[in-house]
């Protein structure tokens, strides 16, 4: 008798998420309030295979409460580049504490990058967008590994480059969920004030928008919250996200 054909092993390489389905989960939740969304995914169909994204900012207050009110437990990714603010490490610290985060995950840029590529600390001054990616997006590649799907937490009232900004994306097969995008600063200001929140001890100085610190300046009076990220530099995204081109017709 001859031997059964050997079954190859199959390795499944479709992405948990397609562009069709974000958009369907974009009509889904029309109209749902951020709070209902996030306990419906969270305590459903996307439990265990989903994190939360946060770089503990001026704002960043608001949505981990909001997950935390649902679950605890679901991770939280924070990637330190090792060029952050004192006061940013301090208040991600503080924050998790006050509201129990039992699985916080911090992600480095890899040493042996940081050697080839940076070796003098100084890739920031004249390659900003290369420090980036060096620093923020291969370390949080890494983070989002084992899940399909994360929340992030802009908001289209940022700066012009986020106004058609939708609640769900898909991001390299994965869902990427912006669950305040139509939150403006004062609904977030009434949220804070509601709930107690401690505010980022640097927004009282002037920065409304927090990434490391050399690359990140005060606000003046009428300008974008994000204008002082990589001030000089034709600049306005760290490689994590794009500037959103999303056009609900397409």
């Amino acid at each position: 008798m001859g031997e059964p054909a050997r079954k190859l092993d199959m390795i499944d390489v479709t992405p948990a998420f397609t562009r069709a389905d974000a958009m369907a989960m974009q009509d889904r939740f029309e109209g749902v309030s951020a709070q209902e969304m996030l306990f419906e995914l969270l305590v459903g169909e996307l439990r265990g295979r989903i994190a939360a994204v946060s770089s503990f900012g001026a704002e960043s207050a608001v949505l981990l409460h909001m997950i935390a009110q649902v679950d605890v437990e679901v991770p939280v990714i924070f990637t330190n580049t090792q060029k952050m603010f004192g006061e940013t490490l301090a208040y991600r610290d503080e924050l998790s504490e006050k509201l129990g985060l039992t699985d916080l995950r911090v992600f480095r840029p890899d040493p042996r990058l940081l050697a080839i590529k940076d070796k003098t600390g100084l890739r920031w001054s004249y390659d900003p967008d290369g420090c980036c990616d060096l620093r923020k997006v291969e370390p949080l590649r890494r983070a989002l590994a084992p899940f399909d799907a994360w929340i992030s937490g802009r908001k289209g009232f940022q700066s012009g480059t986020r106004t058609a900004l939708p609640r769900f994306e898909e991001d390299e097969g994965r869902l990427k969920i912006n669950p305040l995008a139509d939150w403006d600063k004062a609904k977030l200001d009434a949220y804070f004030a509601e709930h107690e929140l401690p505010r980022h001890p640097l927004e009282a100085q002037g920065y409304l928008s927090i990434g490391c610190a050399p690359c990140t300046t005060k606000v003046a009076p009428g300008e974008d919250p994000r204008a002082g990220r990589w001030r000089s530099f034709d600049k306005v995204e760290c490689g994590i996200h794009a500037p959103t081109d999303y056009d609900p017709m397409i």
